[in-house]
């Protein structure tokens, strides 16, 4: 019966390439939760963007240490949907605590370098999001958003950059305790 269970996982995860059925594929899969992690893990190498975009939201939700480095890798996605997706799951705690969230040493490159370089405003922007989550204590995210604050061509991205930085209303919401 296992068996079944997984191949049935596997088509849930292939209907995220279809708009009519992915809604429905998604919120299923997030129901069966870590029954569903190893074919939802397989999506992230899919042939299709919107599988792969639809895992990683999945695994936004549902990431778990084994997923981590997988997740990581999303972030350099030729699909800029799939990259806006890893780098937001990589960044968002809200919706899984901080349980699993990467530290500095797995996710600043990545997102360092996306947010200088990257050809889509919307993944410069998500990555000023993760970069952002170390403003406080790592002076290379603070100089790559005071960067990314003066000299990005998109006025989103430099909006978002600011608030990360010192004096911005993210940056003095997550200080530290004690830090002001």
């Amino acid at each position: 019966m296992l068996g079944f269970r997984n191949t049935e996982n596997e088509a849930l995860v292939s209907c995220l390439a279809d708009p009519q059925r992915a809604g429905t594929a998604y919120h299923v899969l997030m129901r069966r939760g870590q029954d569903a992690m190893s074919a939802i893990r397989a999506g992230l190498h899919d042939e299709s963007p919107a599988v792969r975009e639809g895992c990683c939201r999945l695994l936004d939700h549902l990431v778990d240490t084994d997923s981590m480095d997988e997740l990581i890798a999303m972030a350099d996605d030729p699909d800029g949907r799939v990259r806006i997706a890893a780098f937001h799951a990589l960044a968002c705690d809200r919706c899984k605590g901080d349980t699993c969230a990467p530290g500095p040493d797995r996710v600043l490159e990545p997102a360092l370098r996306h947010l200088a370089s990257d050809p889509d405003p919307h993944v410069r922007s998500m990555a000023a999001e993760l970069v952002g989550k170390f403003a406080h204590t790592d002076v290379r995210a603070r100089t790559a958003l005071g960067s990314s604050h003066t000299q990005d061509p998109s006025p989103a991205v430099r909006k978002k950059a600011g608030w990360y930085l010192p004096g911005g209303t993210i940056y003095e919401r997550t200080a530290p305790p004690g830090s002001k």
